[in-house]
């Protein structure tokens, strides 16, 4: 109840613009990560959840095989639809770490800064409350894409505000994908993405991989 009084709350303060699409179109996701809920181990559990970069990362498992990785993600969401269901995609896996990739699609659908990080708070304090305090969130920065590059400055943006917030949080850190992701000139890496010029290819991940190294 609490979620989806939260939900509505962001919704009424115009934290979901009218350009966000009903989160319950996600439901089959949902529910298939239900059916496969049960046979996950939460023993020093590092949850990831957030849009296509994450649902599409599907050999995470095997970048970190020492590690108990779980891999949440569900295409095409913004942050206000992991608002929507934080109980279904953490809450129930109770996790050590949770990993969030929300924003980019966010900022392409026209939302600001402000009221990205709005939602962002939210789920924090929904993770305070449910879950114990030391557990760790990282909330993951938008990367740049060749597809979104148009959009830069509102991505660079967003990235800084999203950085000095976590700043201010006990337990909370801040993951930078957007600046491995750059070449030496500051250009977005054109050879990283897929035919889309959005989502990226295994070399992109390779990248990824070694940025997520250190926090797990």
């Amino acid at each position: 109840m609490y979620k989806r009084l939260s939900f509505l709350t962001a919704l009424f303060f115009g934290c979901v613009t009218l350009l966000a699409q009903n989160p319950q179109r996600f439901q089959g996701e949902i529910d298939k990560y239900a059916q496969e809920a049960a046979s996950v181990s939460n023993k020093k559990l590092a949850l990831f959840t957030g849009s296509s970069s994450i649902r599409i990362w599907d050999d995470m498992a095997e970048r970190f095989p020492k590690k108990n990785v779980l891999n949440r993600g569900f295409g095409g969401s913004s942050m206000s639809d992991l608002l929507y269901y934080t109980d279904e995609l953490i809450f129930k896996y109770s996790p050590s770490k949770i990993f969030i990739y929300e924003g980019d699609n966010d900022i392409a659908s026209g939302k600001t800064a402000e009221q990205i990080l709005t939602d962002a708070k939210t789920i924090l304090a929904q993770i305070r409350e449910k879950l114990p305090k030391n557990v760790k969130v990282y909330f993951i920065s938008a990367k740049p894409s060749v597809a979104r590059w148009s959009l830069k400055d509102k991505y660079v943006d967003f990235n800084t505000q999203l950085e000095a917030w976590t700043k201010t949080e006990a337990n909370v850190g801040y993951v930078d994908v957007w600046t491995p992701m750059l070449q030496p000139n500051g250009e977005v890496m054109d050879d990283i993405f897929r035919e889309d010029n959005l989502h990226m290819t295994s070399k992109g991940y390779d990248i990824w991989e070694k940025v997520f190294k250190k926090y797990l």
